[in-house]
């Protein structure tokens, strides 16, 4: 992501009114053309019109309220309610803790609609121990949140209000009315003639002439403002530009980004916020956090700081280089994705001594990189995606759509694809996201027919750290959706997951965009496991964490 930062005038906790809109387009047509239109997105097969109508349909979100000054969702006043456990004031392992959470505004009154985005988790500091609720909204101001209890001992409630609702509302308009507030620019050079542009997914319209750099392959479209001395053909790199900073209808839609205020603020609990866990009901000998629980959903838990999967997985824990070194001899594994997939690159070639990076004098944080470790056989490769991503300067030569680079691998039982996309689209409406996992998906599912050995790992999107103005650029609620939108579009195809937002929201370690090394390391000991699954009596890293399914 760009180290570029916006920073307005910190706002006071209120809010308005707001009613007015304005329409969005770009160049349509040739290269150069001065004609415009509403900007439109390419069209999709027949099919993957249902598709996109079923996925959004799906994920709908409650509607959420205008904002309306002291109506507006206040996280101080709004508090949590434990329910009593089964048998009276009793838990157990296996059992379901339930919260009550109840929103109420500036005014004290409780929320009468839903759509404040909540998270939840119970965790233990001392066991490091960990697990993400799942919130359900009731669409009337109150909210429950449900648990898995898998540790005994003591299990601390913690309910956080990441967006009140009314700021999902500026999000939805920002995103429809201004998904050029990230913008970029590429360099267009010849000889001693070099011109600085503007270029985007969309561009305003102007008189200004377009350069037309779609993808021929994919379709995925993109323009420049063309230069006034220079052909399109003279484009030589892409980066970021900016954030646009006058974005604001009024000052309300700005005073519903305010963390410790509306946004990252943890709710109080009335009454007790932990439970005491006791031993399984009847359970034998053995570690209770092993017996076999109703899988609610989740997809694992920490315990002692390590991963524990909930979905089947019996995760590795590799504690040894030498051992991360076999279960990837022979292999090749190709990365293609943000930088919160080149932290993964980064932590195998840091860890593994035989792993040599090459040095191609490629810039810092771009890419793409490649690294072999010769004795063992082992390739890998970190390529960024294609366009919008936000990075430091970058020849065009090496940003490339991740479905034409699918098409090009052979595959096989020795061939692992590892995929991340989600952050660099979270500021445009969500049929670009969306018609970019379509392509991609159909080239995975081609590489799958051809190669069907082949091994494809896809990592969500996480919680970050976001400031005020950050928030507006790369929400956490369009995270969320993001990561239902994915889940969706790969729904049937033979992949794996990588739950980072679990993972990073059941840990006891701060929200960061670019998650701390242990939970990187807990990722990686994911992606180890499923490329060498354990088998019978046998654990490659030393250590296993047999999973509660």
């Amino acid at each position: 992501m760009s180290d570029q930062k916006y920073s307005p005038p910190r706002p006071k906790p209120s809010c308005q009114n707001n009613s007015t809109a304005f329409g969005f387009q770009r160049e349509n047509g040739s290269k150069t053309t001065g004609k415009v239109d509403i900007c439109k997105f390419q069209p999709s097969s027949p099919h993957e019109l249902i598709e996109e109508q079923n996925i959004f349909s799906s994920i709908a979100w409650p509607q959420t309220p205008p904002l309306l000054g002291n109506k507006c969702t206040n996280a101080r006043g709004s508090s949590f309610t434990l329910h009593r456990g089964t048998g009276g004031q009793q838990w157990h392992v296996g059992d379901e803790l339930r919260v009550t959470i109840t929103m109420k505004d500036f005014l004290g009154k409780p929320k009468k609609t839903g759509g404040d985005v909540l998270v939840a988790r119970v965790h233990n500091s001392v066991l490091q121990a960990g697990v993400a609720g799942q919130v359900i909204d009731h669409e009337n101001g109150s909210y429950t949140a449900t648990f898995p209890l898998l540790w005994t001992g003591k299990a601390t409630i913690e309910v956080t209000l990441l967006h009140p609702s009314e700021a999902v509302t500026v999000i939805r308009r920002l995103n429809k009315d201004n998904p050029d507030r990230v913008y970029f620019k590429s360099v267009f050079r010849l000889n001693s003639i070099s011109e600085t542009m503007n270029c985007n997914f969309c561009l305003r319209p102007t008189k200004l002439p377009v350069c037309d750099f779609t993808d021929l392959l994919t379709g995925e479209p993109w323009f420049c403002f063309k230069p006034k001395q220079l052909g399109c053909e003279s484009r030589i790199s892409h980066f970021m530009g900016g954030y646009h900073a006058k974005i604001f209808h009024d000052p309300g839609e700005e005073k519903v980004f305010q963390i410790g205020v509306n946004m990252k603020v943890k709710l109080r609990s009335e009454g007790p916020a932990f439970v005491n866990v006791l031993p399984q009901r009847n359970a034998s000998s053995g570690s209770e956090r092993n017996r076999t629980v109703e899988n609610l959903g989740h997809s694992g838990y920490y315990y002692r700081g390590e991963w524990q999967a909930l979905d089947g997985t019996r995760v590795q824990h590799f504690q040894k280089p030498a051992a991360m070194s076999k279960c990837l001899q022979g292999k090749k594994i190709y990365m293609f994705g943000d930088s919160t997939v080149r932290q993964w690159y980064e932590y195998l070639v840091e860890k593994l001594p035989g792993l040599v990076n090459f040095d191609f004098h490629n810039g810092p944080k771009t890419g793409p990189y490649m690294a072999t470790d010769i004795a063992n056989n082992i390739f890998m490769l970190y390529q960024v995606h294609g366009l919008p991503i936000r990075i430091r300067p970058i020849s065009v030569s090496k940003v490339r759509y991740v479905a034409n680079e699918l098409n090009s691998i052979e595959g096989g039982a020795n061939t692992v694809v590892i995929l991340g996309i989600w952050a660099h689209f979270a500021s445009f409406p969500d049929e670009v996201y969306l018609r970019r996992l379509q392509r991609i998906r159909n080239a995975v599912v081609q590489l799958l027919n051809r190669s069907p050995g082949t091994l494809v790992i896809i990592r969500t999107g996480n919680i970050k750290d976001l400031s005020a103005s950050g928030a507006v650029f790369n929400s956490d609620w369009s995270t969320m959706q993001q990561n239902k939108i994915l889940r969706a579009v790969f729904h049937g195809v033979n992949v794996r997951w990588v739950d980072a937002w679990e993972m990073t929201l059941a840990h006891d370690a701060r929200f960061l965009l670019h998650p701390l090394p242990p939970i990187i390391k807990n990722m990686v000991d994911v992606v180890l496991s499923y490329i060498c699954p354990l088998k019978e009596g046998k654990v490659l890293g030393g250590k296993s964490a047999v999973a509660v399914s």
